[in-house]
């Protein structure tokens, strides 16, 4: 008697047809189905059981930065064929199809799955499929707990039965959380490390497929959006990069009002170029206005300039170019060489950054002032502003709708109350993005759930291991 190459039924056939691999088997099927292998090398229509794997060493991702290698076992061959199942169908999935894709490919290692993307509120996930109005909140909840720690959570469904709930992310930018059925499985660290696995795939197909499916923007606004906000998210990079030495966060808000506010950020090998606009209005022109100084100040970099005063005279000219009455954007233009912790910054007519030391603000980076884009003077450009940045700081870039928002009774937030936040955020040793989530919450409730003017902040981390806290601590090999 002999077992079926490709789903281990019993076979009175050749067991592998001359010259086809052993390895990936060409059935990553996840529910019981015939064996593709066909009729004449298999009669088994019942589930696949997975081969037992050689006593070989595979690598299995760890923590960020770091390889485990573990020996193969039965079931890291399981869940071999769980991440195969989803790479091999994720190739013709729509972005509707990725909750049934994953919950199919987990179902023969005894789970269930269930994918929830983060609306661009960060108030709430909205699951992809058919259950997309059984909304959950991001706060107050443990799936909520799950994305903003980054962490791992137990947690028990409506009905009683054990979850995991799992951050979903795209690199480290926060996409949403995956809900894990447990069923009878013990919720133990090897399984934690391949969930984890399975979240970071699952992140990646979704900002995938995202951009071609209205149904998961619409999923994702989690409600209209001004066409000026339509047009400024299209051209916005993800609100998280990180690499093991520096975090790069950024959030903008109204998300779905906004118009004249955006962020930009670049990473070529050891530099990073930022970039925050506020373009004058609140109108569509307003989001034209910043749309094209984003685009000179891009084209400018792509074409190999590094000046950042011949980078902000490109978006002068650009701003200028528009017809009809006069426009112009103040913004902060830096560059940080990682390596180094060198900033060059230039501020056109922009609130001055913060730097953060030791978990206090010690200063505003000033700089020569200067006019902001589209609006120009004769004479020569005011010389760029620089400063020696020290491991573990921390810059907020922001813009004046933070400290312009006014309460009931007319109170500013103030640049005070930022400073505040901003330490204390630092003492709870919060991640970047979890940081600005927080303070865009603060500002917004000081203004009563309604911001009146756009609002945007980035916030870089330049340490070695700020990454970290944004992963799971128990997630590793």
């Amino acid at each position: 008697m002999r077992r079926c190459w490709s789903c281990a039924g019993v076979t009175t056939a050749s067991p592998r047809p001359t010259g086809w691999p052993r390895w990936p088997p060409p059935h990553p099927a996840a529910r019981p189905r015939p064996c593709p292998a066909g009729p004449t090398w298999c009669r088994s229509p019942g589930p696949p059981r997975w081969p037992r794997a050689s006593r070989r060493s595979s690598a299995a991702p760890g923590r960020a930065g770091r390889v485990t290698t573990v020996a193969a076992s039965d079931g890291d061959a399981a869940w071999a064929h769980v991440l195969a199942h989803v790479v091999d169908g994720g190739h013709l999935a729509r972005g509707e199809d990725l909750t049934t894709l994953v919950d199919d490919a987990v179902r023969p290692v005894g789970l269930t799955a269930q994918v929830l993307v983060v609306d661009l509120a960060q108030r709430m996930f909205v699951p992809i499929g058919d259950a997309a109005d059984q909304q959950v909140r991001v706060v107050g909840t443990m799936a909520g707990r799950a994305y903003q720690l980054g962490e791992i959570l137990p947690g028990l469904d409506d009905a009683g039965a054990r979850v995991l709930w799992v951050p979903v992310l795209d690199g480290t930018d926060r996409a949403g959380v995956m809900r894990i059925g447990l069923g009878d499985r013990d919720d133990d660290a090897d399984l934690r490390r391949w969930v984890w696995i399975l979240a970071g795939l699952t992140g990646h197909l979704l900002m995938t497929k995202i951009v071609y499916s209205d149904r998961l923007r619409r999923w994702r606004s989690n409600g209209p959006l001004s066409l000026a906000s339509e047009l400024l998210w299209q051209m916005l990079p993800p609100r998280t990069f990180a690499t093991d030495r520096v975090v790069v966060a950024a959030l903008l808000e109204p998300h779905d009002r906004v118009a004249g506010d955006a962020y930009d950020y670049n990473v070529d090998g050891d530099v990073i170029d930022l970039a925050v606009f506020d373009a004058l209005g609140h109108d569509l022109r307003a989001g034209l206005t910043t749309a094209l100084a984003i685009t000179a100040v891009r084209n400018a970099r792509r074409d190999g300039e590094t000046d950042l005063r011949a980078i902000a005279a490109r978006a002068d000219e650009a701003v200028l170019s528009q017809a009809g009455p006069h426009q112009f954007a103040t913004a902060v233009l830096a560059r940080l060489d990682t390596a180094t912790g060198v900033l060059e910054f230039l501020l056109a007519g922009h609130p001055a950054p913060l730097l953060v030391r030791d978990g206090r603000v010690v200063k505003q980076l000033a700089s020569a002032p200067r006019l902001p884009l589209g609006l120009t003077i004769p004479g020569p450009p005011p010389a760029v502003g620089r400063e020696q940045l020290e491991p573990g700081d921390r810059l907020l870039l922001y813009s004046d709708g933070i400290v312009e928002a006014r309460d009931v009774d007319g109170a500013f937030f103030g640049e005070d109350r930022l400073v505040e936040f901003t330490e204390h955020a630092a003492a709870d040793h919060l991640s970047a993005p979890e940081t600005l989530r927080r303070l865009g919450a603060a500002v917004l409730a000081h203004q009563d759930g309604r911001l009146q003017d756009d609002a945007t902040l980035v916030l870089v981390d330049w340490a070695t291991g700020a990454h970290l806290s944004m992963f799971p601590t128990d997630a590793g090999g």
